[in-house]
């Protein structure tokens, strides 16, 4: 197993600064995106193998884990398994390859992004401080007063699909359907504006803090696992623009 750690100053204001995995067996990448992200004032450890990584997550509860697929002992997906089992934490995939089965099997298991390699790092840091962000602002809420119910619950065609923002929790037809952070902030992006169609573009800027059009395969990801789990019906694609969310249902595959 191989573990290694690399301290960052304290962030502004006195906080203390925020605290990143990077688990990737190749050294030249990991200290690459240490580095990286220690300049931008995380604390950053790493770890280059499954089991390692794992251990890691449980010791020192990270705010974000940049996580390899490829990995020695056991892959990235099922270390993302028994991470996100322990306790959810915003995760973004690394993968060799562009496969967009890898990709949802990824989002499936629980990451909530991913890149393909080679990437930008200035592209990588966004996306790691958006995620920090979305998980942020989501505990900024607890406690706060409830959203309209009547706001976030539609009609659908098994029953009702119903859009807890308070408690972050999804229901279609009475059944708790879950999705990751940021599956749930799409489906909340997209159903505060019923039938309105946004852009890829926009989605980005909403969700991930990115404005990059450079990103919009991963909003097409992240479309194709609501669709999984909520049923296809309820996204509706206009072809080389965005999406719509379509509560009465869409006459279209996906």
């Amino acid at each position: 197993m191989s573990i290694g750690t690399a301290s960052a100053p304290q962030g502004g204001a006195g906080q203390p600064s925020r605290t990143a995995v990077v688990v990737e067996d190749e050294p030249t990448i990991a200290d690459a995106v240490a580095r990286r992200l220690r300049a931008e004032g995380y604390t950053v450890e790493t770890a280059g193998d499954g089991p390692s990584g794992v251990e890691l997550c449980e010791r020192v509860t990270p705010d974000v884990v940049v996580l390899d697929v490829m990995l020695p002992g056991f892959d990235g997906l099922e270390v993302c398994r028994r991470v996100q089992a322990a306790r959810p934490v915003p995760v973004l995939m690394l993968t060799a390859r562009d496969d967009e089965t890898d990709k949802l099997v990824g989002l499936g298991v629980g990451a909530d992004d991913y890149m393909t390699k080679p990437f930008s790092m200035r592209e990588l840091v966004a996306r790691v401080n958006g995620l920090v962000r979305r998980v942020e602002r989501a505990r900024a809420l607890v406690g706060a007063p409830a959203p309209s119910a009547e706001a976030m619950r539609f009609p659908v065609s098994d029953g009702e699909l119903e859009i807890d923002r308070a408690q972050r929790r999804v229901r279609r037809a009475g059944t708790e359907v879950h999705l990751t952070p940021t599956e749930f902030d799409l489906l909340v992006c997209l159903a505060e504006s019923p039938r309105t169609v946004l852009t890829r573009e926009k989605l980005l800027e909403e969700v991930w803090d990115w404005a990059d059009a450079s990103g919009t395969r991963t909003v097409d990801s992240h479309v194709k696992a609501l669709r999984r789990k909520l049923g296809a019906d309820l996204v509706r694609t206009v072809h080389g623009v965005g999406y719509a969310f379509e509560p009465g249902g869409v006459q279209e595959a996906p």
